[in-house]
């Protein structure tokens, strides 16, 4: 793993240069079983667990141009092309306690239900079956925002202490790639955003073309509504002033229940390992309405019947000449952000940070970023010859070859008498803290 000078001087700071300690932590997500300060320093060469705390803790290097940098390169690799896509997901990570920068009990994706965690709205760069993340927002809860003082302890930037939904921060991220140049021909979502008319419709607003997944209680109409004032019908009461539809939505389960066998089209979605993954799809032009615009959005619904008869569902603006199969691969495209994710977690530890300020959260996930776009490379640059080669393939490899801190059997006992340690202080820390409360209840 080597930097070049494009990314080494995003680490330089106040005229100190942290390149050789970003290295040592790139370094450490890649060797160290768990990826956290103390770990790293037991197996990286040259690491120092406080250098490192501090370049990720306190060092004022910027993520976001990390982030950008990475998002840039990715671009490089594959952007600009028909295929190419901004996959907009959230994700979730556990934790522990009350401290950690923005942790809350909500509902967890990961984990399917709610759960005491951190949730972040990620950007990924797709093409074909290659993905990156490029971008990163730390979801702020409304019990964080409303508590300045809590905010003040994980240092967050005031101007970030600022209410904003999910679906503000998934509009953040496709401005700011935009902003930042990236190339991508479509921005592909969840249901989540899929539901949110406001966040299709900005979209829409700005010549996105999108392809999001919607619930199953999701209305459209089957024929343009064209709102209008109705007329007064009686000499009584007030003129009507509200627009009205002139026609019935439906939900879109309800369009899927009344389909015959004929209605429906056998389409290829991609290569797996079991063989080509097929679909039974079913596309029809459909209105959406808000009941305050002047006109109705005229959109394609686009069903999905898996051969496990799971039926997905999905919305799209993209100009009624696109085929069929291309419908079809824009909506599957979502399933490598998961993928990103899994290698993110997985392979470079995403989740396994134990940081509590919102510097440092942000600076681990940049340079997991950094680390992902690396194994990326390596996948593309190898991907003809090696075809399988998977993200745990190269992290196995770059294991190998990385230098490794010399493991005798002094460096164990003394790295092992340097947890006890602060483990000690830790409970010390703690049972202080316990009796200082008990002082302080009133009798």
């Amino acid at each position: 793993m080597e930097y070049s000078s494009t990314f080494s001087n995003l680490f330089i700071c106040h005229r100190k240069n942290n390149t050789e300690k970003a290295y040592h932590y790139l370094c450490g997500l890649i060797q160290a079983p768990k990826r956290n300060m103390e770990r790293m320093e037991e197996v990286v060469e040259g690491a120092d667990y406080d250098a490192t705390q501090h370049f990720i803790s306190g060092s004022p290097w910027k993520a976001q141009a990390l982030m950008d940098r990475v998002a840039r390169e990715v671009d490089g690799i594959f952007g600009g092309t028909s295929d190419t896509c901004l996959l907009i997901d959230e994700s979730g990570f556990t934790k522990k306690g009350e401290d950690s920068v923005a942790v809350a009990r909500q509902y967890n994706g990961r984990l399917g239900k709610l759960d005491n965690c951190q949730v972040a709205v990620f950007g990924a760069l797709c093409a074909g079956k290659h993905a990156a993340l490029v971008d990163a927002r730390l979801f702020l809860p409304d019990e964080w925002v409303n508590d300045p003082d809590r905010c003040a302890e994980v240092r967050i930037p005031e101007e970030m202490i600022v209410a904003k939904s999910k679906i503000e921060l998934a509009m953040d991220i496709v401005t700011h790639q935009r902003e930042i140049g990236m190339r991508f021909s479509c921005v592909c979502a969840d249901g989540l955003y899929g539901n949110s008319g406001e966040f299709l419709r900005r979209l829409d607003d700005t010549g996105e073309v999108f392809m999001a997944n919607v619930h199953v209680d999701q209305l459209v109409y089957l024929s343009d509504p064209k709102p209008e004032v109705p007329a007064k019908t009686s000499v009584r009461g007030r003129k009507p002033t509200k627009l009205q539809a002139c026609a019935e939505p439906v939900r879109v389960d309800n369009i899927c229940a009344s389909l015959k066998g004929s209605d429906w089209r056998r389409v290829a979605i991609r290569e797996s390992t079991a063989g080509t993954l097929k679909a039974s799809i079913y596309r029809r032009t459909v209105w959406l309405w808000d009941g305050e615009e002047a006109n109705a959005r005229k959109w394609t619904l686009l069903i999905r019947k898996d051969s496990g008869n799971e039926i997905k569902y999905a919305l799209s603006n993209a100009h009624d000449d696109v085929t069929t199969r291309r419908f079809v691969g824009m909506e599957a495209q979502r399933f490598w952000i998961e993928r990103a994710f899994q290698d993110g977690k997985s392979t470079v530890g995403m989740d396994e940070y134990q940081v509590r300020g919102w510097l440092a959260w942000h600076h681990h996930i940049a340079m997991c970023m950094m680390a992902l776009l690396f194994i990326l490379k390596q996948r593309v640059i190898h991907g003809d010859e090696v075809p399988l080669l998977s993200a745990n393939d190269i992290r196995s490899m770059l294991e190998f070859l990385l230098p490794r801190k010399n493991c005798t059997l002094k460096e164990v006992v003394r790295q092992m008498e340097v947890r006890h340690a602060k483990r000690q202080a830790a409970t010390e820390c703690k049972a202080r803290s316990k009796k200082r409360r008990h002082v302080n209840i009133p009798k």
